[in-house]
């Protein structure tokens, strides 16, 4: 017969693992020449999303905010469950699937497409995915003159993505429902693409830096970075694993910096 653990003696357990754990945070923890110390919290994180020198983050309230040295500033009161920073902006989804996009400090619905997760790291353009995974794409020109509520036209790509990111250098990573893991080159103005490759691997996110350095998720929150890119073999060569000190729930890069939620919902800031 399993033995039954009184309610507070789990709670009890868990407030030391996670006391632990932020006893762990309190030194740097050194990895694969990655430094990573405790970043600025906004307890618990959900995902984070970093571009142009811009950090934004969803907690588990489903509210965005936005970095300004050390302290997170909330974006408003809409509740986004996705946010994404980039040289197209600042956009996001709802809970029901809608798109915004932040505008002279307030979100501006987007009608015309519903997607699950946007992702605006791309070089002008804004891409997503919906909860049947179909890919969609919004050119650079359009996704950049938005100012004001309106019906937007994006082009839906082929192939079936549940998480999809873009740079300004080489093109666009994605991972399917098999956490598949494929790459491919996007014309910003026309959201043309050459196709999509698999790549070795498996993973649940990826995200990609603005200089093109790609980072996946594991289902098993493990951290991998892909080795090898350059503009002659944009999907790279092989992947790297980078330790962390607790299961990983999402990444991003930009500027040096790799922004970590746990799945504690800390925030970890690993300089490279």
């Amino acid at each position: 017969m399993q033995r039954f653990i009184p309610l507070t003696h789990r709670l009890t357990d868990n407030m030391k693992s996670f006391a632990a754990f932020l006893l762990v945070l309190s030194y740097p923890f050194v990895s694969h020449g990655c430094t990573c110390t405790e970043g600025p919290q906004q307890f618990p994180a959900v995902q984070i999303d970093a571009g142009q020198g811009n950090v934004v983050m969803t907690d588990s309230n489903n509210y965005a905010y936005f970095l300004l040295g050390s302290q997170w500033y909330k974006m408003g009161s809409l509740t986004l469950k996705h946010v994404s920073v980039g040289p197209a902006g600042i956009w996001g989804v709802d809970l029901d699937d809608r798109v915004y996009k932040y505008v002279a400090g307030s979100f501006v619905f987007a009608n015309g497409e519903s997607l699950q997760q946007v992702d605006a790291g791309g070089d002008g353009q804004v891409v997503g995915v919906t909860d049947t995974s179909t890919i969609h794409c919004l050119k650079s020109t359009i996704a950049s003159a938005y100012r004001e509520q309106s019906t937007l036209s994006w082009t839906t790509l082929p192939g079936l993505l549940m998480y999809v990111s873009c740079s300004t250098k080489y093109g666009c990573w994605g991972v399917n429902s098999g956490q598949n893991i494929y790459f491919t080159r996007v014309t910003p103005s026309t959201c043309g693409i050459s196709g999509w490759i698999q790549v070795d691997g498996l993973a649940v996110k990826v995200e990609i830096g603005t200089d093109g350095s790609v980072f996946v998720v594991t289902r098993g929150g493990e951290v991998f970075q892909r080795q090898g890119i350059d503009s002659s073999t944009p999907q790279g060569t092989s992947w790297t694993k980078i330790p962390m000190p607790s299961r990983i729930n999402h990444v991003s890069y930009d500027r040096g910096n790799l922004w970590v939620v746990t799945d504690y919902g800390t925030i970890l800031k690993c300089l490279y």
